[in-house]
């Protein structure tokens, strides 16, 4: 029999709701903390730009037991999540769970020696302390803004220019006749270049460290990318961890084959976006640097450089003057407002810092078993920072896992010593042959999503059954299969 325990989910957004959905449906009492007026995380309206939407259709970014609306495009708007996770929260009595507006600002063992945390909240109604039996950390990779500073900022802003995170970029009509500058390349920082030039900005620049691969929401103009990058064949390319000698030499056999599938795939990206022309290619090879920051081609981007409506320039901030950013490599460019899409940052500053340095290495990785929970922190663990291209369904099993494990029902209940072991070894494993992984502090499952779920299916003890081969290998994760797999899960229990 379970014991029935007082557990605190920190975060309501994508991972968060999946916790206290898994935690709750198995009897224990839950309380979400979430700091902002509204749910959603990432989604929730007042952190969404212009235009923004998904970079995995919709068939993929889900729960397991919600399909979103048939009605949504195949990539949905930022305001359709929000109303999707809404929809989820109301389907599942979450909402009621919700304390907006309560921060944790500190947490410790009890003192009263007994099993748990003290968490130090700053509520609505002031300062407070609480305890719980256990914790699921539900912040992910985009709690916190990354902001960097540079010289000269006071007098750029003091002369009427502006500085401001992609995030408070939230209406178009602010850059209208306005000489814009975006630092960054990632998704966020093309699609609001492209965003500034349909507003009316009088002239748009975007400053980049080094050309990335992206990937266009259809190959060739025709292929759904989901078709190619999300399918276990295409996953069997890269070398994974822990692999037997078999596999090993399997992959050697196979390697002029996958060589020749990658530069077939970069000569099509080149001439679909015109990467050449524009100046744009990588000097990367595409397998090599292929994780969960790899950027889903802004529509239109690539375009609006070729014809100069936006000014695309390699190099960083080095200051600000009165009227312009000056770059490391001493070009000038005159501006009114700089957009910073540098993104966000990881950490967990309401852990002790004793607990801190048992979980985070020197070099930023996370010491993390299945991506989830660490041996040397007690009633404690993590959803959400498994992240993917499949983020609501890595979201969604990390959460069935982790309510197993904090009960002690994991069919594959890991020892301490076999925890260390395995992250010892998954570290390597980042470190010396897939440096590719190292990205978010080797928080990031794709390429390797099929691995990674047979993991923690295999730990939750499901009877899995296997589709068809050729579903298996050429199709993308399917969230009611997921579904029907973790309904032979030796303890399931029905919503």
């Amino acid at each position: 029999m379970t014991t029935r325990k007082k557990v605190c989910v920190i975060g309501a957004g994508v991972s968060g709701l999946a916790a206290a959905r898994a935690f709750g449906r198995r009897g224990h009492e839950v309380a979400i903390l979430e700091r902002s007026r509204e749910l959603g995380g990432v989604w929730e309206p007042s952190r969404s730009y212009p235009d923004v939407k998904t970079q995995s259709p919709k068939d993929l970014y889900r729960y397991t037991d919600k399909p979103m609306p048939k009605h949504y495009p195949e990539w949905p708007t930022g305001a359709q999540v929000f109303s999707y996770l809404s929809d989820f929260a109301e389907d599942h009595g979450l909402r009621r769970l919700i304390r907006f507006g309560t921060d944790v600002r500190a947490m410790r063992r009890r003192a009263d020696g007994r099993k748990g945390w003290e968490l130090d909240l700053e509520t609505p109604e002031g300062r407070k302390s609480e305890t719980f039996d256990f914790i699921a950390v539900c912040t992910g990779n985009f709690s916190d803004k990354n902001r960097p500073a540079h010289p000269g900022q006071e007098a750029f802003e003091a002369a009427g220019g502006t500085v401001l995170h992609s995030s408070e970029y939230t209406d178009p009509a602010m850059v209208r006749g306005k000489r814009v500058v975006v630092l960054g390349f990632s998704k966020s920082a093309t699609d609001i270049a492209v965003s500034a030039v349909n507003a009316g900005a009088a002239a748009v620049s975007i400053v980049y460290l080094k050309p990335v691969w992206r990937i266009p929401y259809f190959i060739g103009g025709l292929i759904n990318f989901k078709r190619i990058l999300y399918i276990r064949a295409q996953e069997k390319m890269f070398p994974g961890w822990n692999r037997s000698t078999l596999a090993r030499l399997n992959h050697a056999v196979a390697r002029p084959f996958v060589w020749a599938n990658w530069r077939a795939l970069e000569s099509l990206l080149t001439m679909q976006m015109k990467l050449k022309k524009t100046g744009l290619r990588p000097e990367e090879r595409i397998e090599d640097g292929i994780n969960c920051s790899v950027p889903i081609a802004t529509p239109g981007f690539f375009e609006m450089v070729l014809d100069g409506r936006i000014k695309a320039l390699q190099g960083t901030f080095a200051r600000y003057e009165q009227d312009a950013v000056i770059l490391t490599g001493g070009e000038r460019i005159t501006a009114d407002m700089a957009v910073l899409a540098t993104g966000w940052k990881a950490g967990i500053p309401f852990l002790p810092q004793e607990y801190r340095d048992r979980l985070i290495e020197a070099d930023g990785q996370y010491r993390l078993y299945r991506l989830i929970v660490n041996p040397d922190i007690p009633d404690l663990g993590f959803v959400g920072f498994n992240s993917s291209f499949c983020t609501v369904l890595c979201a969604d099993v990390g959460a069935e896992w982790l309510v197993r494990y904090a009960d002690g029902k994991l069919a594959r209940q890991p020892g301490e010593a076999q925890m260390r072991e395995n992250i010892e070894m998954m570290l390597d494993w980042r470190r010396n042959e897939r440096p590719a992984a190292k990205v978010y502090g080797g928080l990031c499952v794709a390429p390797y999503h099929f691995k990674h779920f047979d993991e923690l299916l295999a730990d939750i003890g499901t009877r899995r059954k296997r589709r068809n081969a050729l579903a298996e290998n050429f199709a993308p994760p399917a969230a009611e299969a997921y579904a029907g797999y973790l309904r032979t899960a030796p303890d399931y229990q029905a919503a």
